[in-house]
């Protein structure tokens, strides 16, 4: 086994669980809970949470181990990817792959068994959608990448609506939207940053390959229809005002935020951008639960 000189090296279970991008399950996650709760109009039974958040946590894990399979080519060229699992060689190829197929069998399995087939075939989806659109088709060739691709990370509210209705409606389809518009601003801001690496890779995310005022338009332009989506989704669900005064609010900070990545295209203000759009989520997401919940009476019955 080869390692990459200087690695910090793990021990074989911090390996494999760093193949699984932990941060990005988090944060997938971040979006379900919120969700389930707005679909049953309070908090639904603790047992459905549990299996609805492990499996889906378990098909995120398996696809983005397969992400790092199938980059295992291109990672060893960014620094920000040179010390992944793979390229240091603490976990092989071979290992990843199987690794990442059983957790997306046993995520389908699990959402299957315990929640509903429904939300079993949507992580599915995301997880195909996300290795062979994203990581193997887009990634490699098209500017569109992360735009298109991003659609794999929208899908989680769609399993938590559907784990506790059984079926899809307007409120879930708008919070896609919501997750769809907001990747791109999230991700590009991060690229800015990483642009070098992305060229020295030969990957076409947008601003390794645009102008940085290019990209900066584009942020703000994905931005503003974000903001808009969160409050139309406002009396689409029937939320209240504690709802609507936060997505007011975080969004006009997003805005401005990203309207200064537009003015200044540093790498230090557009890290700003990307810090406040993991904050952003939390903010919204947490809202909606907190919304929900007070107007329901904050019923915390297990049943």
């Amino acid at each position: 086994m080869t390692a990459t000189a200087g690695a910090v090296r793990r021990s074989r279970p911090a390996a494999f669980v760093a193949l699984t991008k932990p941060r990005i399950i988090e944060l997938l996650l971040v979006t379900t809970v919120p969700t389930m709760i707005v679909a049953a109009g309070g908090l639904p039974p603790l047992s459905l949470i549990g299996a609805t958040v492990a499996g889906g946590a378990l098909a995120a894990a398996g696809a983005n181990a397969m992400n790092m399979y199938i980059d295992r080519d291109i990672d060893p060229l960014m620094e920000r990817t040179k010390g992944r699992p793979l390229v240091t060689g603490e976990i092989k190829p071979a290992e990843a792959l199987a690794f990442a197929l059983v957790l997306e069998a046993a995520a389908f399995a699990w959402l299957w068994g315990l929640v509903n087939l429904l939300s079993a075939l949507l992580a599915l989806s995301a997880t195909l959608f996300y290795v062979f659109v994203y990581s193997i088709w887009l990634k490699r060739t098209s500017t569109r990448n992360i735009v298109i691709g991003g659609a794999a990370g929208a899908v989680p509210v769609l399993v938590g609506w559907s784990a506790v209705t059984g079926s899809l409606d307007w409120p879930p389809v708008i919070l896609f939207a919501v997750i769809f518009y907001w990747t791109p601003p999230h991700f590009w801001a991060l690229a800015i940053r990483h642009r070098a690496d992305y060229r020295a890779a030969g990957i076409p995310m947008l601003p390794a390959v645009a102008s940085l005022r290019a990209t900066g338009l584009r942020i703000l332009g994905y931005t503003l229809v974000l903001w808009a989506l969160t409050i139309v989704f406002g009396p689409v669900a029937g939320m209240g005002a504690l709802y609507m005064t936060a997505a007011a609010v975080a969004g006009a900070v997003f805005t401005a935020l990203a309207a200064d990545v537009l003015r200044r295209p540093q790498p230090a203000v557009a890290m700003r951008l990307f810090g406040w759009s993991i904050t952003y989520v939390v903010v919204l997401f947490g809202a909606m639960a907190a919304d929900e919940l007070i107007r329901g009476g904050l019923d915390l019955s297990l049943s």
